[in-house]
């Protein structure tokens, strides 16, 4: 069994012990490589041209999350409408802006698209769903066959 060690003003925690500072060499090492990685990532698009892809992804597909890399709503959206039974299309994006030309409003990502229109966020995806309404709109955009 594990027993917590006091510590108080009689016993102090220990120091911790500080990182040297880097020398110049490395420190120009470090930065001739994040320029390197800099040269070799692709340029951001124009974001006229990222809207159109998105406005593309809308249009040919029943299902459309727009969402962002590696975000957990995006998952949570996506493992929603995978129980369901719905393969959704995933597009990712840098921002909001790629979403302004589409659609009127504020735009919170992740944003679900069914049958080319906006049904709104997790937020919206979950109401419609408890409510029970989500099943049939899915099924008018031909995203689900049952």
């Amino acid at each position: 069994m594990y027993q917590a060690i006091p510590y108080g003003a009689s016993r102090p925690w220990p120091p911790r012990p500080r990182p040297a500072p880097m020398a110049a060499e490395a420190a120009t090492v470090v930065d001739a490589a994040v320029a390197a990685a800099a040269e070799r990532l692709p340029a951001q698009q124009p974001a006229a041209a990222a809207r159109e892809e998105v406005r593309r992804a809308v249009a040919e597909s029943p299902v459309l999350v727009v969402g962002r890399r590696g975000c957990c709503l995006s998952h949570v959206v996506k493992r929603l409408l995978q129980g369901l039974g719905v393969n959704p299309a995933v597009h990712e994006v840098a921002g909001e802006v790629e979403l302004a030309g589409i659609v009127d409003g504020d735009v919170a990502l992740p944003a679900v698209f069914v049958g080319g229109r906006l049904l709104g966020g997790l937020d919206r995806l979950m109401a419609v769903h408890i409510s029970g309404e989500l099943v049939p709109i899915l099924k008018e955009a031909g995203a689900l066959w049952l």
